[in-house]
């Protein structure tokens, strides 16, 4: 039996669009003098403080100030903020164009455990190409620290489903991680699983 269709694309952001480096980012942090982040900063999901900021649990002032508690150094927000950015290197100039022409034919969404800081800071920069901003490439955005839930939880999933007012069937899912790929899978969303730093665009285009 064949698959139906989809008439949605629902992205995932960092290691399927945008390439990242933890290795960047640990040694960003401890050039701060804070080694703490290495027990929280994952490939694909996130720990402690760092999981409450993507969820919306903390605010980024309150992490920030975790941070200022662990370190004998004086820090401002943006050598904060500028260490952690460093885990996002960019995106492939293929994947954006190939974003723009599948928006012609399809729903396309991102889902994303993110948040506040990356998202309002450097992630929109990386979407600055053709004379183009992040909203051009997309229909709606699902954010982590916006819904107050995370993936792999089943509720994300199906509150995407609810606000799409879509079946989950009629959508598919991408996403790097394969906890992801399977909690999609199991409420009947379409999926795709792909590996950071490759190109999949034959697959969709």
């Amino acid at each position: 039996m064949m698959k139906p269709k989809y008439t949605t694309i629902i992205f995932d952001l960092g290691g399927v669009l945008i390439n990242l480096n933890r290795q960047n980012c640990l040694k960003a942090f401890r050039e701060l003098s804070y080694d703490s982040i290495d027990l929280m900063l994952g490939e694909y999901r996130q720990k402690g403080v760092l999981l409450a900021l993507e969820e919306g649990r903390i605010s980024p002032e309150e992490w920030r100030d975790s941070i200022r508690r662990c370190i004998s150094v004086s820090v401002t927000d943006k050598q904060i903020d500028d260490a952690f950015n460093a885990f996002l290197v960019d995106i492939p100039v293929e994947k954006l164009r190939m974003l723009r022409r599948l928006k012609e034919k399809y729903r396309v969404v991102m889902l994303s455990n993110t948040n506040k800081v990356m998202f309002e800071s450097k992630i929109p920069e990386l979407f600055k190409i053709d004379g183009l901003k992040m909203e051009d490439y997309f229909d709606k955005f699902f954010l982590s620290y916006e819904m107050g839930m995370s993936k792999p939880s089943s509720e994300i999933f199906k509150r995407v489903a609810e606000e799409l007012e879509i079946a989950p069937q009629e959508a598919l899912f991408i996403d790097d991680s394969l906890a992801n790929i399977e909690a999609a899978s199991k409420l009947g969303f379409q999926t795709m699983h792909v590996e950071p730093y490759t190109d999949f665009s034959d697959k969709l285009l």
